[in-house]
């Protein structure tokens, strides 16, 4: 796996499917390559101080670390945005939420890169 860095990237990603949940949302991308998952995390500024928003970051990295690769669908690219209620969220009810969210993901239509 590896992590999206660029912006235009990132922005790739939002046009593509999203599932919600209470700490975070998933954005999915099918890519054409051949190249492995990649995965970025955001947190925007309205979800608290620097401290904070790196905290929940750091949050989502485990959960992606913590999950099966099964869960996700190689040549895609993903996106974790982070929310506030991910700093009080218990740790396991989030793992929870983003298994039902990349299986929510699965049953929407992908949309492929034009």
């Amino acid at each position: 796996m590896d992590r999206l860095r660029q912006r235009a990237d990132f922005l790739a990603v939002a046009n593509g499917t999203r599932a919600n949940s209470a700490a975070f949302v998933v954005q999915r991308r099918a890519r054409d390559d051949d190249g492995p998952i990649r995965i970025g995390f955001t947190v925007s500024k309205k979800n608290g101080t620097a401290t904070e928003r790196n905290r929940i970051r750091r949050r989502l990295r485990e959960l992606v670390k913590r999950l099966d690769v099964i869960s996700m669908r190689p040549h895609h690219d993903y996106v974790l945005v982070g929310r506030r209620a991910a700093l009080t969220r218990d740790f396991a009810t989030m793992l929870d939420d983003l298994r039902s969210a990349l299986h929510r993901l699965d049953r929407q239509p992908t949309k492929h890169p034009n």
